[in-house]
């Protein structure tokens, strides 16, 4: 299907009648003034990050950060995450800073972490999905810090995809998913990292991830100085009646039109079911990709550009190996296995 076809048809999906102008725009100086300026001026840029391509809007707007929920037909509890270019700017949105804090912003701001904090009351609740604390990152990417500075503001910025589809990790993703739902998008290039920031609870007694990432909780551990503990809801099915306290905990994400089939064991039992069950499917007509990874770096970076490619491919059934759940490896089987839908077989 050709993009502007397929965006007509996303814009009828989730309701929206008219079909925004949507500005391509490179990473010079010249085009992120334009870009912050529309943000400034309550619009929505599509923007690279060294995880994914993030949807961004004026975090302190509440009719601009509605237009996020609309543009990715995002359910409206699930939290935003605010991006802010200087450590500063965590002042004015947290009512606290704890020295536990400032250990993990020394270590990995700017990064791939996201920090839960209570937030201060002049945070709409849009943007937090009503709940009375807010996640703040800080990223490294030099167009994502300059599109902020040239805001003005912070920035909310969830992934800049349809929901539920595998996150952007290329200006030609966000393309497809976004032109004519969006303002802008800055065309750059694939983002570093390829999965979505690691987001830490620290609002409690025991520091909580609540979405791993690159940044993992043994290297957490380390700076702290004391155990980081996994949110339970983590790589597991969550009910209807849960409340997600932060992106990727809930709903339907990451996940490419085909079926998608996750195959654990030992790796040569692995192979032979996955090579089996090529054969098998192949036989009986279906178009099949398979995925595997050499290592775990490469994983996080690739998952989602081969999950967006199964689709453009109009694959039937991906099959793909699961990973060490342990480390970074942990982290991409989290995606995986929403990916999958909790698809897994075990040989």
């Amino acid at each position: 299907m050709r993009d502007r076809e397929r965006n007509i048809e996303n814009n009828n999906a989730f309701g929206i009648q008219e079909e925004i102008q949507t500005v391509i725009l490179s990473d010079k100086d010249s085009d992120i003034q334009k870009a912050g300026e529309i943000i400034r001026n309550g619009g929505l840029v599509a923007f690279p990050t060294e995880t994914v391509y993030g949807l961004g809007a004026d975090a302190l707007n509440l009719m601009a950060v509605s237009k996020i929920y609309r543009a990715k037909g995002r359910p409206s509890d699930n939290p935003m995450i605010v991006h802010i270019a200087d450590k500063e700017t965590l002042k004015e949105l947290a009512l606290e800073i704890t020295p536990a804090m400032e250990k993990l912003i020394e270590a990995f701001w700017p990064g791939p972490m996201t920090l839960i904090v209570k937030r201060q009351p002049h945070i709409p609740d849009v943007t937090t999905g009503g709940l009375d604390t807010v996640g703040i990152r800080f990223p490294s990417n030099p167009v994502a810090q300059a599109l902020i500075k040239a805001a003005g503001c912070p920035v909310a910025a969830p992934s800049a995809n349809l929901s539920g589809k595998p996150s952007p990790t290329t200006a030609a993703h966000v393309e497809n998913d976004m032109m004519g739902r969006v303002d802008a998008i800055i065309e750059s290039g694939d983002c570093k990292h390829g999965i979505e920031s690691t987001v830490i609870d620290m609002t409690g007694v025991i520091p909580m991830i609540l979405r791993p990432g690159v940044i993992t909780s043994g290297m957490m551990s380390e700076v702290l100085g004391k155990k980081v503990k996994l949110d339970p809801a983590l790589n597991a099915r969550v009910g209807e009646d849960f409340q997600p306290r932060s992106p990727g905990m809930k709903y339907k994400h990451y996940a490419p039109q085909a079926e998608m089939r996750i195959y654990s064991g030992l790796p040569e039992k692995v192979e032979a079911a996955i090579k089996a069950a090529e054969d098998e499917l192949i036989a009986d007509g279906q178009v099949v990709k398979v995925i595997k990874f050499k290592d775990e770096i490469t994983a996080a970076h690739d998952l989602f550009a081969k999950l967006r490619d199964a689709d453009d491919e109009d694959v039937d059934v991906i099959l793909a190996a699961a990973l060490p759940e342990e480390g970074l490896g942990f982290s991409v089987m989290n995606r995986m296995l929403k990916s999958a839908g909790y698809n897994v077989i075990e040989v």
